[in-house]
């Protein structure tokens, strides 16, 4: 097939997979002379600073989307509460800071918000649960997880068995630090440990401030262990047990709402997760590719 008739083929493709996306996506943005709503977000998958990737294959909360997310709802005048559906082991503690502080600006501009932890909530999902108005678990939910930790992996013996060598020019003595080539230095494992020691303070100044509980009760249970979902409750960690839909009562009750619709924020089609999943795929493949050039002598892009 001659390759100017390919790449029309390919361009009509594209064209109407993306109409197609946005038929079934149906029309953004809030309506007018719709009632009162409880809108629901899901915070699924690990926590990142940046974009999202949500696809057949993976799923990643990138803090980007979920405050534009947070924001379309603090916006909305039809959107009263917000229901915050969980079901993430953590991740970034930038990430869970940036969606806690919007989470505390959609509660500043007078819209309760209730977490609604699934399988698990734990870590930086727990960090953002603490910021709002009500944590309702399930009792076989695990949650809490309060900690921090940075790993490191040595991989020098490895890279010897490859007949592989390297040879590191840097601006300063702690420029690669964390390198895979070589083992930390004591000076390095100190300034590690300081890292993970001042983020550490901070999450558990936000879990004693979010739960109203005194600093010396949340250092007892900030060992990272996870909890159930009853524990948690029993411990202060948590409000109450229940599945989702009461977790919606819930966040309607506070806003004083009798009568109410429940809308999902930013729920992906099945069409729009297939080509994400293409997209992921096609990246993965192309990484693999420039990964084996690059082990080729000779070889390069």
């Amino acid at each position: 097939m001659p390759r100017r008739n390919l790449g029309t083929l390919i361009l009509i493709f594209l064209v109407g997979s993306s109409l197609l996306v946005l038929v079934l996506a149906g029309p953004g943005g809030p309506a007018a002379g719709r009632g009162p709503e409880v809108g629901v977000i899901r915070l699924e998958g690990a926590i990142t600073a940046g974009g999202s990737a949500q696809d057949f294959f993976t799923s990643v909360s990138g803090s980007d989307r979920i405050l534009s997310l947070l924001q379309e709802a603090r916006r909305d005048p039809s959107i009263r509460a917000v229901v915050l559906r969980i079901n993430s082991p953590g991740g970034s503690a930038a990430g869970a800071q940036e969606i806690a502080r919007e989470v505390s600006r959609l509660r500043e501009a007078g819209k309760p918000v209730v977490a609604a932890i699934a399988d698990v909530g734990a870590s930086g999902a727990y960090w953002v649960a603490c910021l709002t108005d009500l944590v309702v678990v399930n009792p076989g939910s695990l949650t809490g997880s309060i900690g921090v930790y940075i790993e490191t992996a040595t991989l020098q013996e490895l890279y010897r068995m490859l007949g592989m060598e390297f040879e590191i020019f840097k601006s300063g003595p702690h420029k690669d630090m964390g390198s895979t080539r070589r083992p930390p230095t004591d000076e390095e494992r100190a300034i590690f440990q300081g890292m993970v020691d001042d983020i550490y303070e901070q999450f558990v100044d936000v879990v004693a401030e979010g739960r109203g509980l005194q600093r010396e009760r949340v250092l007892e249970l900030a060992d990272g262990r996870v909890f159930t979902g009853r524990q948690a409750v029993a411990l202060g960690l948590a409000d109450r047990t229940g599945n989702f839909p009461q977790a919606v009562e819930e966040a309607a009750a506070l806003a004083g709402l009798r009568a109410y619709r429940v809308r999902e924020l930013g729920r992906r089609r099945p069409l729009e997760r297939l080509l994400g999943a293409v997209e992921t795929l096609a990246g993965s493949l192309h990484t693999l590719a420039r990964s084996v050039q690059s082990l080729i002598p000779g070889v390069g892009p």
